[in-house]
């Protein structure tokens, strides 16, 4: 069995800050991660808010900028998904879907996952009309008709972006507002291709081989419709990537990890950065100042328990 001072678990920005900060200060750190580098970033076409390109990055250009500084060092990069952590005297044995290693430390940057709305036909037509990724899958809708579904930035954002392939589209969203930041609302509500559905809920994906329409429901009349549309978006927030928690590593109510502000746990040894973590902000930029902090803090846990 494989033993290092700390283990990463996850490859975002913030697992890849986590780990340029560790080989930098010498520690023995291995790092898994089940895909490749770069999380939810690699789905984003432009990140115009991140210091030092002031005309934006491509998603994919600035992981692979991240990266490629990562690349100087050598260390174990482990191609497979953490199953179960288990706590021993001094250490955590942490069980992969093929072995485990041994870790004095751990940092948790595993992220999220688009949020489901769990009703019928969604799974049906998961890639056959019904997407979580504008940026995926919106070139396969280019000049057709779709939905879009939720209320906060990212829906308004995708939104916007979508207008720009397909010929229209219809944003609904189950409250009388929304809750994006106003210079999004502003944009989506001149934009002659985007029209606002309120108060109003999909009950039902339909469709044949791929999809043909939803159902919805008015939340305040009760009224009842089905609005034809080549595919949907779905954009109603975030679940957390995990599942693999000890059971007494204390989450919030949805599942993201608690911490305070140096990334600690209520676990000793096991700290947190990035999406994963319980907060309000979920950004690039934030997630590298995590996992910069994560990673300092491990130093300072392993010098006062070596």
């Amino acid at each position: 069995m494989k033993e290092y001072e700390s283990l990463i678990i996850g490859g975002g920005p913030a697992g890849i800050t986590a780990a340029l900060y560790l080989l930098r200060a010498g520690i023995k750190t291995g790092w898994v991660e089940k895909l490749a580098p770069g999380g939810q970033v690699l789905l984003t076409e432009v990140i115009d808010n991140y210091p030092g390109f002031s005309q934006g990055i491509k998603g994919y250009e600035l992981i692979d900028k991240f990266t490629a500084h990562l690349d100087q060092f050598k260390f174990d990069k482990i191609l497979d998904e953490a199953v179960e952590i288990k706590a021993r005297p001094g250490k955590y044995i942490v069980r992969l879907a093929e072995g485990e290693v041994s870790t004095q430390t751990l940092i948790v940057c595993t992220g999220a996952k688009w949020r489901k709305l769990g009703i019928p036909g969604e799974n049906k037509y998961s890639g056959r009309g019904v997407s979580y990724c504008a940026i995926c899958d919106g070139n396969f809708f280019r000049n057709q008709v779709v939905a879009c579904i939720g209320g906060g930035d990212t829906a308004l954002e995708e939104s916007l972006y979508l207008s720009k392939l397909v010929k229209k589209i219809y944003l609904i969203h189950r409250r009388d507002a929304f809750r994006g930041v106003k210079l999004y609302q502003d944009k989506v509500f001149s934009n002659p291709k985007i029209e606002v559905i309120l108060d109003t809920v999909v009950t039902k994906f339909v469709g044949n081989a791929g999809l043909t329409g939803i159902s919805l429901k008015n939340v305040k009349t009760g009224s009842e419709s089905l609005l034809n549309v080549d595919g949907a978006f779905i954009f109603i927030g975030l679940d957390p990537a995990g599942g693999f928690f000890p059971p007494d590593l204390e989450t919030d109510s949805h599942g993201f990890i608690k911490t305070d502000p140096e990334m600690a746990t209520n676990l000793p040894g096991i700290f947190a950065a990035g999406d994963i973590r319980s907060k309000n902000c979920r950004q690039v930029t934030t997630a590298v100042g995590d996992g910069a902090t994560a990673a300092y803090n491990v130093q300072v846990y392993l010098e006062q328990n070596s």
